[in-house]
């Protein structure tokens, strides 16, 4: 009788193992558990963990460098780096006070929202841009020439003009109530709006470009040049962006001006009809309502067969309210200054998928009151409202994304970013 080859000695070991297995489960069930499906379940888990402490994207903190900006000045010069004045700072500080004085507080800190510095400004801009000499120059000039017509320029340059298609919401910017109104000499709204280019380490003309159509449209100090010195990704060059802002609405739009920039005033009315008790209000530009149209057909089988895949990923992977949004993807979105502290400080994801992450942050805010139309309190609300608003858009040339290699990278991004959020690796904390 022949001996039995290594193989086989391994599946009559495998074989005897199950047995033993299923014999123990019948007769001892929470032996088994104890033994075997209680240890691998948390070595599983404490694996998890510890490989999304490893691979999560940790955003790296903004370098001196980068909280400057410069501009063109009157006589047509390039002026000297200037502080960028940041509402995100005051805002960290004023968290970090609360903790000190008051160390029974649990860890996180929660921050008023009421700490972020009134708007200066409007309407605030935040393009974000990567060697984009060749395509900013046509988006400046959309946005230049509506911002001039419906918002009109601080200081005086330009009165302001019929500001807005639609009266705005009773509940937007509303006066606080616990509060002595100001006198009529005193209350003063914010006019005129700004544009930030966040230059995300550029290796070609951008920053030239950019301030050669400022100089031409004299949009000294209103349209301001922030220059990362490393790249750190689309959603880093917005988020760094939105830290700066002075505007009661802050909105980025992509360099490309693939996403028609008139439509910013269906993003506001957007924002204002969704807006809570607390003003703070969420408005995306949305391309769903070209599904079908010659816009998307006209792309390739692959292009529609991936966003249709990626977008099914999306409603599995994320919570209820983001899962229900139909494109998360389009680079126009705008926010009010209230709803900035909720998202603003707590963004991890630097790529492509920074998008989804804010509106699960808009999503999972705090509560706030509701109000009635006197004022006072009547029940709660919690997260910020998303209003997903059609607007138009073409197809530009240039992108510099892979179609296959990037919406894997999403793919694999969005699982990291949900995951790190559910098992707390990620959490709302002053750091």
């Amino acid at each position: 009788m022949t001996e039995p080859t290594t193989t086989e000695r391994v599946l009559a070991a495998l074989e005897q193992l199950v047995s033993l297995c299923f014999l123990t489960a019948r007769e001892r069930p929470l032996r088994l558990f104890f033994l075997f499906i209680f240890p691998l379940s948390l070595l599983a888990v404490c694996s998890i963990y510890i490989a999304l402490h490893l691979l999560a994207p940790k955003p790296r903190p903004p370098l001196p460098s980068e909280k400057t900006y410069i501009t063109t000045l009157p006589d047509g010069s390039v002026s000297h780096p200037k502080p960028l004045p940041c509402w995100y700072d005051r805002w960290h500080a004023e968290g970090c006070l609360l903790a000190a004085e008051e160390p029974t507080t649990p860890i996180p800190v929660p921050v008023p929202v009421d700490t972020i510095e009134p708007a200066e400004v409007e309407i605030s801009v935040v393009v974000p841009a990567y060697n984009e000499e060749s395509r900013i120059t046509v988006a400046l000039e959309e946005m230049v020439e509506y911002l001039d017509a419906n918002f009109g320029r601080p200081g005086g340059l330009q009165e302001r003009k019929n500001s807005r298609p639609s009266t705005p919401h009773r509940l937007v910017f509303k006066h606080d109530i616990s509060k002595p109104p100001l006198p009529l000499s005193g209350q003063t709204q914010p006019r005129g709006y700004e544009i930030l280019i966040i230059n995300d380490g550029s290796k070609d003309r951008t920053v030239e470009v950019c301030l050669e159509f400022s100089r031409k449209h004299h949009l000294h100090d209103i349209l301001r040049v922030v220059t990362l010195e490393k790249n750190r990704g689309k959603g880093g060059g917005v988020t760094h962006g939105l830290r700066h802002v002075r505007g009661k609405y802050a909105v980025f739009a992509d360099a490309d001006g693939a996403s028609r920039f008139t439509d910013l005033g269906r993003l506001i009315e957007g924002c204002e009809d969704v807006v809570d008790g607390s003003n703070r209000g969420v408005a995306i530009g949305s391309r769903a309502h070209l599904v079908g149209s010659e816009a998307v057909v006209k792309r390739s089988a692959i292009r529609n067969f991936l966003m249709r895949s990626f977008h099914f990923v999306l409603m599995i992977l994320t919570p209820p309210a983001t899962s229900r949004i139909r494109d998360t993807q389009c680079g126009f979105k705008l926010f009010s200054r209230a709803a900035l502290p909720h998202i603003v400080p707590y963004m991890h994801a630097e790529g492509w998928i920074f998008d989804i992450e804010m509106l699960m942050l808009a999503e999972s805010a705090p509560a706030t009151p509701v109000l009635a139309s006197d004022g006072s309190v009547i029940g709660t609300s919690y997260g910020i409202k998303v209003a997903e608003v059609p607007v138009g858009w073409h197809e530009v040339e240039g992108s510099k994304m892979s179609l296959v290699a990037d919406s894997v990278r999403m793919a694999i991004g969005l699982a990291i970013l949900r995951a790190s959020w559910m098992l707390g690796v990620y959490r709302r904390r002053l750091t």
